[in-house]
């Protein structure tokens, strides 16, 4: 499989890693499956899938317990990556932020216990907390670093300006943001410092949470899906955005390939340090993901694609 460098790790990982939370949590949970789920992280493994991400919100606790059950014998092989800051409201409202230092000590500690490791990998801020400043949570996850529990750290959803705060104080090994051909934002400048910084880009839903793969226009979704309140998956946005479908079916035909593999070589082509983690809970979409690593796009393909019309939807 294509490689993509990890420099703070000083390790390489897959380019095609795979997004967890969907065996949990968000994406049509009545048809959450941990068996399959656990087939599925075996087969990843036997794939030379080395980059697998969740978080402590996703469930909430319950994906890093299957992560771990799952790449259990496979600690050394692998990098996990898993989140703090974000705290689910039991009651079903929106999360909320939350990201002091006490709430980071206590978490890192749980979720090691969760995944049954001795080390994270790699630890990420999940969403930087308004109500603490970004310099006392990074300085908390950066003394976790070197208490030896964390190996290196991340963050999420973040802009150039709080990655230069961030790093003034301890190595930024990877930002983890959204990156797709209908959302593109993070190229404008968080992208480029990950490059100009030695640190990864992690592009998370390269799929559109599934719309880029043209398998669900005109498909309803449940309200317990998180697909089901965001503007870009309502009947008329969905019909709107087929312009965008259209073209990327005609690269993918070109290549014989699919729609998905199509959309993840276009997230790979942007850069050297982009990896992308599609999720899946099923072995022959992570089987056909993966494989788009070996993709070569075309510079006509990426003048394609880059020249897509505008999404109709806000992101969410």
């Amino acid at each position: 499989m294509l490689t993509r460098r990890l420099e703070r790790l000083g390790r390489s990982a897959g380019a095609v890693g795979l997004g967890c939370v969907g065996m949990s949590a968000e994406y049509d949970p009545a048809d959450i499956d941990d068996q399959r789920s656990l087939a599925v992280l075996a087969r990843a493994v036997g794939l030379g899938v080395t980059l697998f991400d969740t978080a402590d919100s996703y469930g909430p606790f319950t994906n890093e317990r299957l992560v771990g059950r799952g790449l259990r014998g496979h600690l050394r092989e692998v990098v996990i990556a898993t989140k703090v800051g974000l705290v689910l409201d039991p009651g079903g409202g929106p999360a909320r932020r939350r990201a002091d230092p006490a709430h980071i000590r206590a978490s890192c500690d749980s979720s090691l216990l969760r995944l049954g490791a001795d080390t994270i990998d790699l630890y990420y801020l999940h969403r930087v907390d308004p109500a603490v400043p970004l310099e006392e949570s990074w300085g908390a996850l950066a003394g976790l670093v070197a208490a030896g529990k964390v190996r290196a750290l991340g963050l999420c959803e973040v802009t150039s300006a709080e990655l230069e705060r961030a790093h003034a104080i301890h190595p930024v090994a990877a930002v983890q943001s959204e990156l797709s051909l209908w959302t593109r934002g993070p190229l404008d400048s968080v992208v480029p410092w990950c490059a100009a910084h030695g640190a990864a880009f992690v592009a998370y839903a390269p799929l559109g949470r599934g719309y880029l793969t043209g398998t669900v226009l005109g498909r309803g979704f449940a309200p317990d899906d998180i697909r089901f309140a965001n503007p870009r998956f309502t009947p008329d946005a969905m019909r709107r955005n087929q312009a965008v479908l259209a073209v990327i079916g005609r690269v993918a035909r070109c290549h014989g390939a699919t729609m998905a593999q199509a959309a993840i070589a276009w997230t790979l082509a942007q850069g050297p340090h982009v990896l992308a983690i599609p999720g899946t809970k099923r072995p022959r979409h992570l089987e056909e993901n993966v494989a788009a690593a070996g993709l070569d796009l075309t510079a006509a393909d990426l003048a394609d694609l880059d020249a897509l019309p505008p999404v109709f939807g806000d992101r969410y």
